[in-house]
């Protein structure tokens, strides 16, 4: 297989490791953390400018028609960076489902404002006793009339806070946990009954528990079958999770290299700690479990143009395994080997590894995964 990037691929990743060089270093983020909503509108609107947020989006629909690489290219800078801002709600899973369930009047109403910036999405999913079954869905959309009426709560909904629209799995017939009877519908985050509770999150970003009491919303709030939904859902998620895998290895590249530097420039007993070979052993480690981590997210990634939709998720899954290994190793080494300084707030590499413990336990822990994994066949 040919790994290498193309000319183009290339240059988008020159793009966006320049802009986020020139303006996201760790004293910004602690910066851009205080703003309203916990990120910068203004890092948003550059990477508007830069098109970076239409990547993923058919030409028809204004975007350029980039695909699974591109996607993985800008996660990966975006994890390296510790980018706070909801390119991962709003691009990949927002823009996800319009993608592969949305009409062309839902295309047309939304896609625009995904592109320009205008518009922020949070997907609306995890429910008090879920966990990280996607079709355990107690909250209910019955039909009035031609539009539906949303009732129930959902929570830690990753940028729910400051989203416009909320993108909500409900339950029109049937059981709390039967595959069938899920819908997705288009909420917009002021609609009546819609009650929002923000918090930040332990990685920086932030989240929210979202109740819906009677909000009604119209037939053409649906998205896809509102009847069988949970294919779409099942595979936006799996796109979701195989960007984070990309963010994944951002993060604990940068990881490495923080701690490598650190080992260079620590004195103990007048010399380097780097020079012990104890240390450098450990150093060696962390990046072999970092090519593994990445060679993982390259086969996800790569598993985006699979037939088979049960070969693309056990894929998704094999790499969350790797990345969940690999990031809680990759991340507590550095820790350690940075010292108590390690521990501090002022320290940025345990910011690193708090966003590579969400990763982990977003969409599915490794435990979780690895089930999954051995349901489909690789193990």
């Amino acid at each position: 297989m040919d790994f290498d990037l193309s000319e183009e691929q290339r240059l988008l990743k020159e793009s966006i490791d320049g802009l986020l060089t020139d303006s996201y270093d760790f004293d910004a983020r602690k910066k851009y953390q205080k703003e309203k909503g916990g990120w910068s509108k203004a890092v948003w609107g550059k990477l508007a400018e830069q098109g970076l947020l239409g990547l993923p989006f058919a030409e028809a629909d204004g975007g350029f028609g980039a695909g699974a690489v591109e996607t993985m290219i800008v996660m990966e800078a975006l994890g390296k960076a510790l980018v706070l801002e909801p390119y991962l709600a709003t691009v990949v899973i927002g823009g996800g489902f319009l993608r592969h369930g949305g009409s062309a009047e839902q295309k047309a109403a939304h896609i625009p404002g995904i592109i320009d910036g205008s518009k922020t999405f949070a997907f609306a999913q995890l429910e008090k006793n879920s966990r990280y079954d996607l079709g355990d869905v107690a909250t209910s959309a019955k039909k009035k009339g031609a539009g539906w009426v949303i009732d129930g709560e959902k929570f830690v909904v990753l940028n729910g806070e400051n989203a416009d629209t909320l993108i909500v799995t409900a339950r029109t017939k049937g059981a709390q946990r039967d595959r069938s009877g899920i819908g997705v519908f288009l909420v917009p985050a002021n609609a009546k009954g819609v009650t929002r509770k923000g918090y930040p999150t332990q990685d920086g970003l932030h989240a929210a528990d979202i109740t819906f009491t009677g909000v009604e919303v119209g037939a053409d709030a649906a998205i896809g079958d509102p009847e069988n939904g949970l294919p779409l859902i099942e595979r936006v998620v799996d796109e979701a999770r195989t960007a984070m895998c990309a963010e994944a290895v951002g993060a604990m590249d940068e990881s490495l290299k923080s701690t490598v530097e650190y080992l260079k420039t620590r004195k103990q007993f007048g010399v380097p700690i780097g020079s012990f070979q104890t240390l450098q052993h450990r150093a060696a480690d962390m990046f072999v479990a970092l090519e593994q981590a990445r060679s993982m997210s390259m086969f996800a990634t790569m598993a985006a143009d699979f037939d088979s939709a049960k070969e693309r998720a056990t894929a998704v899954a094999a790499a969350k395994v790797q990345i969940g290994k690999s990031g809680k190793f990759i991340g507590q080494q550095s820790i350690q080997l940075h010292g108590g300084i390690g521990m501090t707030q002022e320290a940025k590499i345990g910011h690193y590894f708090k966003r590579l413990t969400m990763i982990e336990n977003t969409f599915g822990d490794t435990d979780y995964h690895l089930r999954r994994v051995a349901e489909g066949g690789l193990v």
